[in-house]
């Protein structure tokens, strides 16, 4: 799925109204019934229901959301910010539809007096300002919207909270933003709900559809996506009946050290359950047994150290090559490290101390194999990159790296962000709050080395991987719980993400 900007979802709609055809105030209806389907099983008969809006579109949407209520006996407050002299054109239409309601109950708010009070079983409608907010609000919508904050109503957010932007930054210590509880947005998700400073003010957020002509929608220039499952089946290759182990590739892993031998041990295993022909594992003398006697099906590549990686094996006829995952940072490592990153003509993936090496030789950067993967969490890459004052920044300087280095940037959290050396981004959406344990981004290398030495193109294999790890995640939260799920439930689901996929 695409993630336009709001010039360009101002031109789908625009599209859509010319060549369906349909009236814009035709759309809107179409758009504020959706939302409605979507609401109606939150409400109940007796709750107070307050809708604020605006005089532009957004409010426009609201005062239908208002009337549909009304026609279906829900009891209805409606509030309009009396902030222009005249609304749009499809807001006032609309609002002549809400006057010829004998049971609409109508307010304009033009100072504070004016404000709804607030009962703590209410539910606040936000249809103040929509997407194309370009400043910071202030004044009396800000007064009205600091109230409704302080409330302890339900609120929902048509299309996006006002006061949020939807393609820059807010100040969020300073700038005022409606704090939603739900966010139902039209058509396509805003690029600021896939960042964690802005979770307080979207709250849970879905996307609805309202029939944009996909024609349009698919010739759309994006730099954002966000993965869904009819992307990643498709990139999923089938099985031929007379393939061996040898179809599916030799992987080579490069993880543990002394006390951290179970970071190799989760990798390791994730990348058999990838669907890897055949994986060795170069492992200190310390992490050996441990990993024969857990994952008899993976082949040791001994290191002469007792423990940790201390010497290049030979790296002759392996398709990919995996490095970090408990391997520590002694001397002898990060020189066999370089000597890796020179060498290997196959390839890679990175993580975890291969990470934290890297960031402390930066020049190494240059040596990378073309198209290998990074794998930081937000510290890692912090120590890759340097800091950044809000997500959007982090996203540009994780952009901008990924194109100056030739390489797939896998940054780790909620919605994954993956950024390609043509400068794309890929957004997650599968995962849970369950996955932030320890071990989990070792599952995640093990998955992606595995697709990689399937032949699996660098991107495919990243994206791939980083959507059947979420997904793994959310399988394993539906057996264990949220608190209950550690990094080995993953592993052991990744066999059912695949099933689910392909079913």
């Amino acid at each position: 799925m695409k993630i336009p900007d709001t010039i360009q979802i101002r031109e789908a709609d625009a599209y859509t109204i010319e060549n369906e055809p349909i009236a814009s105030v035709d759309l809107m209806e179409r758009a504020a019934t959706a939302v409605f389907k979507r609401i109606l099983p939150k409400l109940t008969p007796v709750q107070q229901i307050h809708v604020i809006a605006g005089m532009g579109n957004n409010g426009g949407d609201g005062l239908v959301l208002a009337r549909l209520l009304l026609q279906q006996g829900f009891l209805v407050q409606i509030y309009i910010l009396s902030i222009v002299e005249k609304g749009s054109p499809d807001f006032e239409i609309n609002l002549t539809r809400l006057k010829q309601l004998s049971n609409s109950e109508i307010h304009l708010i033009a100072n504070e007096s004016d404000f709804p009070l607030f009962s703590p079983d209410d539910m606040v409608i936000d249809a103040i300002f929509g997407s194309g907010l370009n400043k910071p609000v202030s004044g009396l919508v800000a007064g009205l919207i600091n109230a409704i904050n302080k409330s302890s109503t339900v609120v929902i957010a048509i299309d996006i909270p006002s006061g949020l932007f939807a393609d820059k930054a807010v100040d969020t210590k300073n700038d005022v933003v409606i704090h939603a509880d739900y966010t139902y947005t039209f058509e396509t998700p805003k690029l600021a709900f896939l960042f964690p400073e802005n979770e307080f003010f979207v709250g849970l957020w879905e996307v609805v559809p309202i029939g944009l002509l996909p024609e349009f929608m698919n010739s759309l220039p994006v730099k954002n996506n966000i993965l869904n499952d009819n992307l990643i089946c498709n990139l999923i290759h089938s099985r031929r009946k007379f393939s061996h182990k040898g179809s599916f590739g030799h992987a080579l892993l490069i993880a543990g050290s002394s006390g951290k031998y179970g970071a190799a041990i989760l990798a390791a295993e994730s990348c058999m359950r990838s669907g890897v022909g055949l994986l060795h594992a170069h492992l200190p003398k310390c992490a050996q047994l441990p990993l024969q006697i857990r994952i008899p099906e993976a082949m040791i590549s001994e290191d002469i150290s007792e423990t940790h990686f201390s010497q290049l094996p030979d790296l002759s006829g392996y398709n990919a090559i995996g490095a970090g995952p408990g391997l520590g940072m002694q001397e002898d490592t990060c020189k066999a490290l370089k000597l890796l990153i020179q060498n290997s003509t196959v390839p890679m993936v990175l993580d975890a101390d291969a990470l934290n090496i890297l960031s402390e030789n930066k020049t190494w950067m240059a040596f990378l194999p073309f198209e290998s993967i990074l794998t930081p969490h937000p510290k890692e890459f912090e120590r890759l990159a340097g800091k950044w004052t809000d997500s959007f920044e982090r996203l540009e300087m994780q952009r901008q790296l990924s194109i100056r280095n030739k390489v797939y940037i896998v940054l780790k959290g909620a919605h994954t962000t993956i950024t390609t050396p043509s400068g794309d981004c890929w957004f997650n959406s599968t995962g849970n709050p369950g996955m932030a344990t320890g071990g989990s981004g070792d599952v995640l290398t093990g998955i992606i080395l595995g697709l990689l030495a399937q032949n699996y193109a660098p991107l495919h294999a990243a994206l791939i991987g980083v959507y059947l790890h979420g997904r793994a995640g959310d399988l394993g939260i539906a057996e264990v719980g949220v608190e209950g799920l550690i990094a080995s439930d993953i592993t052991r689901m990744i066999g059912k993400a695949f099933l689910s996929l392909r079913q």
